[in-house]
């Protein structure tokens, strides 16, 4: 009873109340194919101990990246945290708070959400940042339904260079309100095609730079085109550290920038939390799903801060919200926060350059194999590679000799055709050492 408090009696009682005759009437909107036939199959009941020692038996079947020569990348990557990163966000007063019904009362976590606005903003190029997102893919979910209602109009075009995770996570949202998605197809350079499809019905055009595949596009004839059509231009992005090199969208014009911000203050975690940056022009800020903190003076002239803009309004306005987003990464936006504050302008360069010494020096390592061939020529610190074998079964053989190489474009768009093309990335964290491994593991599989 210390976990399941409610009767057969109560749980009666609620059914009635709602009009339900069994519990598996809450599920009827799911589809038959996707609800297990049968229970889980788990122990019904086993104690605390047992539970440990059987989740821990299952966590040493993983194999941490730090542990082996590692060169994932395709939407989240190994960068190097600050150990002050995690003393900080550890404090009781960061790690116990909670979303600021009252938030005038937390000063602090509205000024740690206006700092964190007020970087994003300057970094993505852009006029106003909200707070963060779940995620780069769920943002990016969230400007699409945006652009939509700026526009009124009902096709979002993504191009054949947006992630595919985060294009499903956007087709998912997107159908559920009667929106149409076109996802075009996979392309390593992207920029020629997008334009060919926009139309007096589309709503807006999701462009990604650096794409899946690494490359960096010139966004301004595809912002251009966009606005010409009456259509708003969006851009994502999976690598945040790209922009201490390259430009960021917001130069060439985008409406809304959104992705993800793993990269900075917070580690890969095995796949999460992440933290989702996003910003738009000033002049759809009442459309930004989200919230805004901001900058005022309290009644003695002293500097004080806001709950400016919050879109959780599903409690009173429900299906009319702007936006079902109910909160926001708190404790993994703060992890941002404090790595691109100890960074600051000229670390963050030296990051990034770094970043993409690495990645030459992997490229040009990767070269020199047989049987492979560098697909990607404008890149930052991920490029896609042509193999002679497929690609997922070379992940697989690398794995067994120690390295983590890559991931299978099969894997991640199974319908773009792609079966011999292998994403790969070097960051700061990637030694010399690890790069000749990974270049002699390679050789030695595709001989």
């Amino acid at each position: 009873m210390r976990y399941l408090p409610l009767t057969d009696v109560d749980r009666e009682q609620m059914l009635g109340v709602i009009g339900a005759k069994t519990v598996d009437d809450l599920f009827v909107d799911v589809p038959k194919a996707a609800l297990l036939k049968d229970l889980v199959p788990l122990p019904k009941a086993q104690g605390e101990i047992e539970v440990h020692r059987h989740l821990q038996r299952l966590a040493e079947k993983n194999t941490p990246a730090g542990r082996t020569a590692f060169f994932l990348g395709a939407g989240a990557y190994r960068h190097h945290v600050p150990a002050s990163v995690d003393h900080l966000i550890q404090r009781s007063e960061f790690l116990t708070a909670y979303t600021p019904y009252q938030p005038e009362i937390a000063q602090g976590t509205l000024q740690a959400l206006y700092e964190f606005q007020s970087q994003v903003a300057q970094l993505l190029d852009m006029e106003v940042a909200n707070a963060s997102m779940y995620d780069g893919s769920t943002g990016c979910a969230e400007a699409a339904m945006m652009a939509a209602r700026v526009t009124k109009r009902k096709k979002i075009i993504f191009s054949g260079g947006v992630h595919p995770h985060y294009v499903d996570t956007a087709r998912t949202a997107c159908e559920a309100l009667g929106l149409e998605v076109v996802a075009l197809p996979a392309a390593i350079d992207d920029e020629a095609a997008v334009t060919k499809h926009l139309g007096a019905d589309v709503a807006g055009v999701i462009v990604q730079s650096p794409n899946v595949f690494g490359t960096v596009t010139d966004l301004t004839k595809i912002g251009e085109a966009a606005h010409g059509a009456g259509a708003l231009m969006v851009a994502t992005f999976t690598e945040c550290i790209s922009f201490g090199l390259i430009e960021p969208a917001g130069a060439y014009g985008a409406d809304i920038v959104c992705g993800e911000g793993q990269s900075i203050g917070n580690a890969l975690n095995f796949g999460g939390p992440y933290v989702g940056l996003f910003a738009v022009k000033e002049k759809y800020i009442r459309q930004m799903p989200g919230r805004v903190a901001g900058e005022t003076l309290d009644a003695d002239g002293k500097r004080g801060f806001v709950l400016t803009l919050s879109t959780r309004e599903q409690h009173i306005r429900r299906e009319k919200a702007t936006s079902n987003i109910c909160t926001n990464s708190g404790l993994c936006q703060l992890a941002w926060t404090i790595h691109m504050t100890l960074l600051g302008e000229k670390g963050l360069r030296q990051l990034a350059t770094l970043n993409h010494e690495k990645a030459i020096a992997l490229a040009e390592a990767l070269d020199k194999v047989s049987g492979v061939e560098i697909l990607t020529k404008r890149y930052f610190n991920e490029i896609a590679v042509m193999l002679k074998k497929p690609a997922q079964g070379v992940v697989d053989a690398l794995a067994e000799k120690g390295v983590v190489g890559g991931v299978a474009m099969s894997r991640l768009n199974p319908k773009a055709n792609m079966d011999n093309v292998l994403l790969t990335c070097a960051t700061e964290m990637n030694t010399d050492e690890d790069i000749a491994v990974y270049a002699q593991a390679l050789k030695e599989v595709l001989q």
